[in-house]
C-alpha cells in the first residue's frame, strides 16, 4: 500500500468519525422514561417534540451541512421595516423619480428633483424608516438642496428650511396612520 492511499484512506476515516460524532445527542440531556417505555430527553419532551428530528448539536451548525435556515428564523419574511411607513414613505414622495430603494435596510433615496416652479434649484429627499413599529420617531427624513449658480458654472449645496425636514415626516406619518385604519389596524 502506498504511502498516499494510506493517508488518503485515514483521512476519509478521520472524516467519517467526525461526521458521525456530530450525530450523537446531547450528553448533557436528563432522560426520562416515556409511558410507551421508550427514553427521550426530558428537554424535548418538556417542549413537545417527542421523536421529531431536532438539528440542534448538527455537525455543522443548526443549518446543517447545506446552510438551510432554522424554522424560527424564517417566520420574519418581508420587510424588515413596518410596512406603514415603508408604504406611506413611497406614497409621499412619489413625485420624485427613486435613485433606490432598500427594504430591508429601510432606506428610500430619491434622484434630483427640480420643480417646475423653480427650474434653478433642485432637492434629493432620503427617507430612512428606524423601526418595526409605527412610531413618529420611527422615520426621519433628510433633504438636500441645490441652486444652480451662473458664476460656479454648475450645482451649489444650498440650505433647506428646517421645517421641510419635519413637514414631510408629518406627512409620512399621517399617510402610515390612514393605511393602517385602512387595513383595520388599531
Amino acid at each position: 500500500m502506498s504511502g498516499s492511499s494510506k493517508s488518503h484512506r485515514l483521512f476519509i476515516a478521520g472524516f467519517l468519525a467526525l461526521s458521525l460524532a456530530g450525530c450523537g445527542g446531547d450528553p448533557n440531556a436528563i432522560k426520562e422514561d416515556t409511558s410507551q417505555g421508550g427514553v427521550r430527553d426530558k428537554r424535548t419532551a418538556q417542549q413537545g417534540l417527542g421523536g421529531q428530528n431536532r438539528e440542534q448539536g448538527s455537525m455543522f451548525g443548526p443549518g446543517g451541512l447545506f446552510g438551510s435556515k432554522p424554522k424560527e428564523a424564517d417566520s420574519s419574511t418581508g420587510i424588515a421595516v413596518n410596512a406603514y411607513l415603508w408604504r406611506a414613505s413611497l406614497d409621499t414622495i412619489n413625485f420624485i423619480p427613486l435613485a433606490s430603494a432598500d427594504p430591508f435596510g429601510g432606506v428610500i433615496i430619491t434622484d434630483w428633483y427640480t420643480p417646475v416652479e423653480t427650474p434653478n434649484e433642485r432637492m434629493k429627499v432620503q427617507v430612512t424608516i428606524l423601526d418595526r413599529e409605527l412610531r413618529a420617531d420611527g422615520v426621519r427624513v433628510s433633504v438636500f438642496k441645490q441652486t444652480q449658480s451662473p458664476k460656479a458654472g454648475g450645482w451649489i449645496d444650498d440650505q433647506v428650511d428646517p421645517h421641510t425636514n419635519t413637514d414631510i415626516e408629518n406627512a409620512i406619518l399621517t399617510r402610515a396612520r390612514q393605511l393602517r385604519i385602512a387595513q383595520g389596524g388599531k
